[in-house]
């Protein structure tokens, strides 16, 4: 090379480094929950996922996005995706440490093990989640139907990856998608015109041949699709295999994929059904009940995933601050720079442990009825409020690292494109406070699981305490639409106050009731109070490979 190259100031690659012992957070989050740090699945995916084999495998998916084939060379239609090998290295993983069958395996805090491994694994890649999410949500749907889950649960839990094209029955495991939203009605499914019509009298668990356009179909490679359509008494939740059970080509058709601003490596696309065999699941007009608990799992997923790109987005800006020196400082040792670091770090690990504590509501609310009523309301909560805090986190951790946060061969640039993608999925942000509206309006109990979970950790601060008290008063009167925003944010604020009071280290609870909770503190990241340790709250967020 000439003299003239020679590359002085640059950090190295943040790779070969373990996703788990080295987050400043999760393991106490998970002891919290009853994962335990002790759990030999979560350092050991940590490193795993943490190696510069599978960090490659997020590049190359991204890199080379999934391609549509609608006929084959002799002219017959075979609407498959093409994907690149390292889109199916990332599902084998995901498949076969089970982030796709845990929530349904015999095993303690089975939920929260799982958004562990969910979280490190969307740090790498985004959009392979996708399949995974739909998968493991889907079982409730097909469980209202008892002789359908028995024919599909078996493969769905597989921990085998098959992404061979060819009726579930010959394969080793399947995935699940789902086809809801229609071009004139999105989120407003009810509006939706696909129709179903019963090959031999209909009813829960029958034939039926649906007709229509789907806008989005996530994951079009998938199995089968929960899809929604109008029968004779109303929206219905139905089945869609993409093989008949006599072995041919359900006719579901890949009309395009849809050109995303991020989410590269994952398909979505719209599907035209022509007459395709399905079964309904549950009854005529009850298709938003019997897929609401699809639902309600894809949105914790949605707040994984968004914890996920804080994290690596912090992680990223962290490790770049710690090795570049600019004006004779290393940036790290730079007060705004170590204000701004900070910042950053707190609130990635709220969403963290807001994360956690989700999870933790899903693991016990079969058993216990106060925790299933948590969770009816924490899961839109945490959903609305972390979704929308990653586009800020990460668009302040790409400017940490200036120039060069801004080109392709740093990750940045693609966690940048996916950050604003959780908060539209599974409910935009005005869908999610309606929801948790209708919660608080239709059942009271929400509101004292919610004021409880946020007392538990008030007699610790006061100002964590004078929150609790004010969101007290916000839900004491009715709050009509227009205040939606503000209750929900209040909600998420003081459950996160007193979550990182109950888990988290001192000097990050203290800088979050100091700025979150705090009406005066600044909007901008990197307004802490200057009184507060900085340099403490972001240190540890510097990964150590």
């Amino acid at each position: 090379m000439p003299p003239t190259h020679q590359v002085l100031n640059q950090p190295p690659p943040l790779v070969g480094y373990d996703l788990f012992t080295t987050d400043p957070l999760l393991g106490e989050a998970v002891d919290a929950c009853g994962a335990g740090s002790s759990n030999s699945d979560l350092p050991g995916f940590g490193r795993l996922v943490g190696s510069p084999e599978v960090f490659q495998w997020g590049f190359d998916a991204n890199r080379f996005p999934p391609r549509l084939r609608t006929h084959d060379a002799y002219g017959h239609r075979v609407d498959e995706v093409e994907y690149h090998p390292s889109w199916h290295n990332l599902l084998d993983l995901a498949v076969t440490h089970g982030l796709h069958s845990l929530p349904w395996e015999d095993r303690q805090a089975a939920q929260v093990t799982r958004a562990a491994l969910t979280y490190m694994s969307s740090q790498v890649e985004a959009g392979h989640w996708c399949p995974i999410s739909m998968t493991a949500s889907a079982v409730p749907a097909l469980r209202v139907q008892p002789e359908v889950a028995a024919e599909w649960e078996p493969l769905l839990m597989s921990r085998s990856y098959d992404s061979s094209s060819q009726p579930a029955s010959k394969k080793a495991g399947v995935l699940m998608g789902m086809a809801m939203t229609e071009k004139q009605g999105g989120s407003d499914v009810r509006a939706n015109l696909t129709g179903a019509v019963p090959i031999d009298g209909g009813g829960p668990g029958a034939e039926y041949l649906l007709t229509g356009h789907k806008w989005f179909c996530s994951a079009p490679m998938s199995d089968a699709f929960l899809v929604l359509a109008q029968a004779q008494d109303g929206l219905s939740c139905f089945l869609v295999p993409r093989w008949t059970p006599d072995g041919e080509r359900n006719t579901v058709y890949l009309q395009r994929l849809k050109d995303k601003l991020g989410n590269r490596s994952n398909a979505s696309a719209e599907i035209e059904l022509d007459a395709a065999w399905g079964r309904l699941l549950g009854e005529e007009g009850r298709g938003v009940p019997t897929i609401i608990e699809m639902v309600a799992g894809t949105r914790l997923d949605c707040v994984i995933g968004s914890a996920a790109l804080m994290r690596q987005a912090m992680s990223q800006a962290a490790h770049h601050a710690a090795h570049r020196t600019a004006f004779g400082r290393k940036l790290f040792d730079q007060p705004l720079m170590l204000a701004v670091l900070a910042d950053l770090e707190i609130e990635t690990q709220a969403a963290v442990a807001l994360m956690v504590r989700v999870a933790a509501s899903f693991d016990a609310a079969p058993t216990d009825p106060k925790e299933a009523v948590l969770r009816r309301i924490i899961t839109p909560v945490a959903k609305y409020w972390v979704t929308k805090r990653a586009p800020q986190v990460v668009a302040e951790a790409v400017e940490c690292l200036g120039g060069n946060g801004y080109v392709e061969e740093s990750i940045m640039p693609r966690l940048y494109r996916e950050a604003p993608l959780n908060s539209i999925w599974e409910g935009s942000g005005n869908v999610i406070c309606l929801d948790v509206l209708r919660a608080v309006s239709r059942d009271p109990g929400t509101v004292d699981a919610l004021l409880d979970e946020v007392s538990e950790g008030a007699g610790a601060d006061r100002r964590l305490a004078a929150a609790h008290q004010r969101l007290k008063g916000a839900v004491a009167s009715p709050t009509n639409e227009r205040g939606a925003r503000r209750l929900v944010e209040q909600m998420a604020l003081a459950i996160q106050g007193s979550l990182l009071v109950r888990w988290g280290r001192h000097e990050v609870a203290d800088a979050f009731c100091a700025s979150r909770l705090d009406p005066d503190h600044g909007l901008a990241l990197g307004t802490l109070p200057p009184d507060l340790d900085h340099r403490a709250i972001a240190a540890a967020a510097v990964p150590r490979p």
